[in-house]
């Protein structure tokens, strides 16, 4: 059975250049987060205390941080990508409100635009 490639947890960027097992100051090439952390480690699991499954190691407060634990073994599933859903809706929300993904109009409607704010600021053609 071949094993499963490693990805960065915070980008899922493949981690080939880093020998194993990770060092603590191991670094991913794309995003230079560091990889000897709590959420790539296979004992990470954030519906258990502490967030960590291993028992007897010590507390790790900032699980994005390199530490020292010895108990840390690297987990091919820690990337997981994050869920686009609500900024795609918002900005199909906003798309809506302003008139569509360019920003603009019609030549039509920037036309008609001009023209209030001419009229506005008393700059229209008085011929």
């Amino acid at each position: 059975m071949a094993a499963q490639e490693l990805n960065c947890w915070k980008c899922g960027t493949p981690v080939r250049d880093e020998p194993l097992p990770l060092q603590r100051l191991a670094a991913c090439r794309n995003c230079r987060a560091e990889l000897h952390v709590c959420r790539m480690c296979d004992f990470y699991d954030t519906a258990v205390a502490r967030s960590c499954r291993e028992p007897v190691a010590e507390a790790v407060h900032d699980k994005k941080r390199a530490n020292f634990c010895g108990y840390f073994v690297a987990s091919p599933a820690a990337y997981i990508a994050p869920d686009r859903t609500p900024a795609e809706q918002a900005q199909r929300d906003l798309d809506q409100l302003f008139g569509g993904d360019s920003g603009g109009g019609t030549a039509n409607d920037l036309d008609e635009a001009r023209r209030q704010l001419e009229r506005l600021f008393g700059e229209d053609d008085q011929t």
